[in-house]
């Protein structure tokens, strides 16, 4: 099968054929998710070179992602009980490595207010990931201690 390549360009009417270097562009790269069925082109990785929109996607694309985490905190929280550490301290690798990303993949995209605010955010789910599973290893920890003392007694 052939490689074709499109490149989507939108001024005026000229109706003319542009070729570019995909290699020298510098934008922000995605794979989209094709999940729309029609007759029509695939599209297995995009490039955005527009400043502004490749913020827009990004914006989206955290406030997304920092919604799923928020949610997931919350259920932590409500569910004292059920909540184990396993999965809270799997949430909290998974935070960091999305903070890894956002540190050097998104840095250069986005503006620097917003950057420190996100940051600051992402933190603050941090701190409440690392909060909870320090009560729950302290609850486990103090009830190891009082079975260890019971068992002692005759």
């Amino acid at each position: 099968m052939s490689e074709k390549k499109y490149f989507v360009y939108k001024k005026g009417d000229n109706k003319e054929i542009i070729y570019m270097d995909y290699d020298k562009l510098k934008g922000f790269g995605f794979m989209p998710k094709n999940n729309v069925k029609y007759d029509g082109i695939i599209v297995n990785k995009m490039v955005i070179i527009k400043p502004s929109m490749i913020e827009k996607v990004l914006k989206r694309k955290i406030r997304k992602k920092l919604d799923l985490y928020l949610k997931l905190i919350i259920n932590f929280l409500d569910d004292d009980d059920s909540s184990s550490p396993g999965a809270l301290s799997e949430t909290l690798n998974d935070l960091s490595r999305y903070k890894n990303i956002v540190l050097y993949k998104y840095r250069k995209y986005l503006d620097e207010k917003y950057f420190k605010i996100l940051l600051k955010k992402i933190e603050l789910l941090e701190y409440e990931l690392n909060y909870k599973l320090m009560n729950i290893n302290m609850n486990l920890y103090d009830l190891y201690e009082e079975e260890k003392t019971s068992n002692r007694t005759r």
